[in-house]
């Protein structure tokens, strides 16, 4: 049995020194919109895994990269429509496999009946000739036709 780790929340005292950065600093951040820690019913700020990890982030792209905040902002609605955009991809293309799993069924049951057809054709029209050497020798009208398997790889 897995026991699941509570989550842990962090102060913003604590938060300020993990990232070596002044309180004021964090709470801009949040009055600009960037991070949205909780709240506690003393209206203390509670800072989750989630809002440590967003925030790293947004120290990275202010202070390693020198993107300004508004920069900042545009990055993060750019990388949550790529990840919409990831995902709508990702649906469209199970969708198209399905699809084209379910045609080569149908191709293959319609490949099986004509194989049947031109066997029950050939036995009616020669019945003392030896079949063509195309269609397979021990197939009849009730036997099943093995069709080779095809596999389509795609790039993620």
């Amino acid at each position: 049995m897995k026991v699941k780790r509570k989550q842990g929340f962090f102060s913003i005292s604590a938060v300020a020194k993990m990232f070596s950065v002044h309180q004021q600093t964090i709470r801009l951040y949040e009055k600009q919109g960037l991070i949205n820690p909780k709240r506690s019913e003393g209206n203390t700020r509670l800072f989750s895994e989630e809002d440590i990890d967003r925030l790293e982030e947004i120290i990275y792209l202010t202070h390693e990269l020198g993107i300004n905040l508004a920069g900042v902002e545009v990055i993060f609605k750019l990388k949550k429509q790529i990840k919409k955009m990831q995902s709508e991809m990702n649906t469209v293309f199970d969708k198209a496999r399905q699809n084209l799993d379910e045609q080569t069924e149908q191709s293959k049951r319609t490949i099986e009946r004509n194989v049947k057809q031109l066997v029950k054709i050939q036995k009616e029209a020669s019945p003392d000739k030896p079949l063509n050497p195309i269609l397979p020798h021990t197939i009849d009208e009730d036997s099943s036709v093995e069709v080779e398997h095809w596999e389509v790889e795609y790039e993620d």
